[in-house]
């Protein structure tokens, strides 16, 4: 049986690009039990979340494919994508 002697670092896959990074590198869209959508700075919201990463190029292909649609299996409003991308913008 393996010991862990160090904590693990948590990866997580961009919903857009598929790249896996650590989950400090991505910014994080939840989906709150009373289906409202959220953007997660703190990672610890409750809910289905999704991860997008921190970059323009790959906020901005998601809103342009709709990719988080896919995840949450619904339609997002257009205002959290633009939210995404203000939000990376600023980083």
């Amino acid at each position: 049986m393996k010991t862990q002697s160090a904590k693990q670092t948590q990866m997580r896959r961009c919903a857009n690009c598929r790249e896996s990074k650590h989950k400090k590198e991505l910014l994080r869209v939840v989906r709150t039990p009373k289906g409202n959508f959220i953007i997660d700075f703190t990672g610890k919201a409750n809910g289905r979340g999704a991860y997008i990463c921190k970059n323009e190029t790959c906020a901005a292909e998601t809103k342009k494919r709709r990719k988080l649609d896919k995840s949450f299996k619904t339609a997002l409003p257009a205002e959290i994508y633009d939210k995404i991308i203000e939000a990376v913008a600023e980083k």
